[in-house]
């Protein structure tokens, strides 16, 4: 743990992803998410915020930068954007895609440059989708291969690099990306992004044993779409999430970062839906005796 206030656990702080407020600039962005009490954002390198292969990108970090600052909010930088390198296939390339996988690599090395600019307490990726007849082991290479010269420029700017286990992607599960790292040397930047809903659905153990398993390594998490409400179980596709247990289990491990909330298909209502989830998870933290921050509503 990083201490104590009102004799209560302190470390974790709650964030909210960009890629829920693609309607906004990302300044009027930022002004509600801080405004709501949120203590960071999750910024996706995308079109809408900032766009990592335009002209202005240099200009675009130093607005968000800025935008930041203002509001008294820490990021992460997330790299999902689903067409931000080919207008016609989602997420393509990857890391293990078949032909050319440069352009993800330069992708994740610019989101280095920019979490470096920024302070970034992360930059997260995921591996992508082994394609039909393509090897595990050939799966690895590729991804191992694709992830040297990202960790190389991160370890020189000092920033951390979180690998996230996707449903249905070559790294799938803690233990995968686990071993990822384990291929790679276990070097000390790089480590985990856990997202909470996948845990439920994806993971061969309870969430709480994952994050277990994951410990120290964790770097950054994601809050998927099962926070609706002030109820401490949630059902979701594949079984039931207690957010009071794998947010205990979190706190558990000492994990001091952002747990930032990930609706990207809620911009039409980002307001209110971030109003919604900042509720409920305070709702959780409270009842585990491990409240963050403001209080509710604007602050500014």
């Amino acid at each position: 743990m990083s201490g104590l206030v009102d004799g209560r656990p302190a470390g974790l702080r709650l964030g909210y992803g960009s890629n829920g407020f693609s309607g906004h600039r990302f300044p009027e962005a930022c002004a509600v998410i801080g405004g709501l009490g949120y203590d960071g954002v999750a910024l996706t390198l995308d079109q809408p915020h900032l766009d990592p292969f335009a002209d202005d990108a240099a200009a675009q970090t130093a607005r968000a930068a800025k935008a930041l600052a203002d509001h008294g909010l820490a990021v992460v930088i997330e790299t999902g954007s689903r067409y931000v390198l080919d207008p016609w296939r989602k997420h393509e390339p990857t890391l293990v895609s078949d032909g050319d996988r440069a352009p993800r690599v330069e992708l994740l090395t610019r989101a280095v440059r920019i979490a470096a600019e920024l302070g970034a307490e992360a930059m997260s990726c995921w591996s992508g989708v082994l394609p039909e007849g393509v090897t595990s082991e050939e799966g690895w290479r590729r991804l191992t291969d694709g992830l040297v010269p990202v960790l190389d420029l991160a370890h020189e700017l000092g920033v951390t690099v979180c690998v996230e286990p996707e449903p249905g992607m070559h790294v799938d599960t803690v233990d995968e990306a686990l071993e990822l790292r384990r291929r790679l040397g276990s070097p000390n930047h790089l480590r985990l992004t856990l997202d909470l809903g996948h845990l439920v659905c994806n993971e061969p153990r309870s969430p709480e044993a994952s994050i277990s398993a994951a410990g120290d390594l964790i770097a950054n998490v994601q809050v998927d779409d099962m926070v609706r409400d002030v109820h401490e179980h949630l059902e979701l596709g594949q079984g039931t999430l207690d957010l009071d247990a794998v947010l205990r289990a979190l706190l558990a491990t000492g994990y001091d970062g952002l747990a930032s909330v990930e609706l990207p298909r809620h911009s039409h209502a980002a307001p209110s839906v971030a109003a919604r989830q900042i509720k409920a998870l305070r709702a959780s933290l409270e009842r585990i005796g491990a409240a963050s921050g403001a209080p509710e509503g604007p602050v500014r």
